[in-house]
């Protein structure tokens, strides 16, 4: 892929527009989780080191082209000082005379933060006008918000088609990590995607069984797919009226020599509670009222034995219900595995989106797998195939 990275930009001197993603969670005006800053860090420091004066953008919230107070991004400035460790000014607007003023004061080693984007409206509609009065701040643009890659705003597209414009660190990886999990992949690929509903990831199943080896499906999906097939799933999670889809996705899966693989024995219970006394049973076994809630050993003994023959892995959602004690089993067992093999240096696994990142943290597996996504709907849109329109920007 052709994009720009912060090694070919001659920063020395230049302001440089950084787009980030910084939207974290705040409650009571103290950031509680400062992951999302804490991925800006390795650009902000790339930025300094080659004697550029990093000014980021960001949004935070939703207030729709309206100013709310709430929503101002002067409540994370604070924390996000803390984490850059370098002083960081706050400018009440990310255009006009105050933008202007504190990129005027800034010294070598400074940091500036400009207010929330989104309370312009020309943001969200990409507006070229909008996107210019941010361009006349700058001298380069430098996008490291891979998470926001997939709305055409104006700081995520418009703004780099109107300055000299790159990669920070943190897209950097997350394109690379991307581009060899699907662009160019070390074969066999597996890819494992699970959560409640086929309907939300049409699109998603659709490409991957073009692109991979092995489709892993889990959770209330693999249901909707047993039960296309005629068995009987009791009142288990399930989208009947999905049935044509789900053989037309089988039916692909074949053309392309993609194999799908879905629960052999399932894990069935009558309640949905932690701790709920539960069988395992053949996949067609499930009792009429009970509901499958993970896959059961044998199905977990098929997943580790194709990744032990895998060379990379795509992971999106978990086997079963891993909220609760013990249909987190599944889950916990795949992730070691596929953990393992990552830190064995065997396989090269990426993993992201909903509640892919939750699910891992609870295997304990998470910092072994070879690269983490923290985007949600650009990580899935990525895999769906789509153009992204912020990375299609960089490419010129």
């Amino acid at each position: 892929m052709a994009w720009k990275t912060l090694d070919d930009m001659d920063l020395g001197g230049k302001v440089v527009l950084t787009r980030v993603d910084i939207n974290v969670p705040v409650e009571n005006g103290v950031v509680t989780d400062a992951t999302r800053i804490e991925r800006i860090a390795p650009t902000v420091d790339a930025i300094l080191a080659a004697g550029g004066k990093p000014v980021l953008l960001a949004h935070f919230g939703r207030p729709k082209g309206q100013v709310v107070p709430e929503m101002s991004l002067e409540t994370i400035a604070p924390a996000v000082a803390d984490v850059l460790g370098v002083p960081v000014s706050f400018a009440s607007d990310c255009v006009g005379d105050e933008a202007k003023a504190a990129i005027a004061e800034m010294e070598d080693g400074d940091v500036v933060l400009l207010e929330n984007t989104r309370f312009h409206a020309g943001e969200e509609k990409n507006d070229a006008a909008f996107a210019a009065e941010i361009a006349a701040l700058g001298d380069i643009y430098c996008n490291d918000a891979f998470s926001a890659a997939h709305r055409a705003h104006a700081t995520t597209e418009a703004l780099a088609r109107a300055l000299p414009a790159c990669a920070g660190r943190l897209m950097e990886m997350e394109l690379s990590a991307l581009e060899g999990a699907l662009g160019t992949p070390k074969r066999p690929v597996v890819a494992v995607v699970g959560g409640a509903k086929v309907s939300t990831k049409l699109e998603l199943l659709g490409n991957l069984v073009t692109k991979v080896d092995h489709l892993v499906i889990g959770g209330g999906m693999a249901n909707t797919f047993l039960a296309a097939q005629g068995i009987d799933v009791g009142k288990s999670l399930a989208e009947h009226d999905m049935k044509d889809t789900a053989l037309m996705i089988m039916g692909k899966a074949g053309v392309a020599g993609c194999e799908i693989i879905l629960p052999i024995d399932v894990v069935c219970a009558r309640e949905f509670a932690a701790n709920a006394e539960n069988e395992t049973v053949a996949n067609n076994a499930c009792p009429s009222d009970a509901m499958i809630l993970d896959a059961g050993p044998e199905t977990v003994a098929k997943i580790a034995a194709t990744l032990d023959n895998a060379k990379t892995l795509i992971w999106n959602g978990p086997l079963g219900a891993f909220e609760i004690e013990p249909f987190d089993a599944a889950t916990n067992a795949a992730a070691a595995q596929a953990a393992s093999l990552s830190r064995a240096g065997t396989l090269v696994s990426v993993a992201g989106g909903g509640d892919t990142v939750a699910a891992l943290n609870k295997a304990d597996a998470a910092r072994d797998f070879s690269y983490i996504s923290t985007a949600g709907g650009a990580f899935l849109e990525w895999m769906e195939g789509k153009t992204l329109p912020g990375v299609a920007a960089l490419q010129g």
